[in-house]
């Protein structure tokens, strides 16, 4: 029996994908209402163009973009031009390895030097250790 997935499931498993184990999303599918074998979100994250293996020690460009107080799309645009080192999660995403955000932000383009001189130590202590 194929069950339609619901507006509410998508946006749950496309929330989890980056950063939880298949186990781990349908444990908080089950908690949110909703039953789905590991097997079911497998195969909806693969048409969805996601990885199954998340990347647990890895930022998304949101992730990182909403420590910094900054819009994800400068994130990304910093992973386009080169300037920070990412892997391609899907279509549409990118991880970034916590020790390449690092490495970024300790010495960054000249361009936008400054920009990064004025984030918050303390935040960039949380994101990178």
């Amino acid at each position: 029996m194929n069950k339609k997935w619901t507006k509410p499931e998508l946006e749950t498993i496309e929330e989890m994908a980056e950063m939880y184990t298949l186990k781990q999303i349908a444990y908080r599918l089950k908690v949110r209402g909703y039953r789905r074998t590991t097997i079911a979100i497998s195969r909806k994250l693969s048409s969805l163009s996601y990885s199954t293996r998340p990347f647990l020690d890895n930022y998304s460009c949101s992730e990182i973009a909403r420590n910094l107080c900054l819009h994800s799309s400068t994130v990304a645009a910093w992973v386009k031009r080169g300037w920070l080192k990412a892997a391609r999660r899907s279509t549409k995403h990118y991880q970034v390895k916590s020790q390449d955000l690092k490495r970024f932000l300790k010495n960054p383009p000249q361009s936008i030097k400054s920009r990064i001189a004025a984030i918050d130590p303390q935040v960039i202590r949380y994101l990178v250790g």
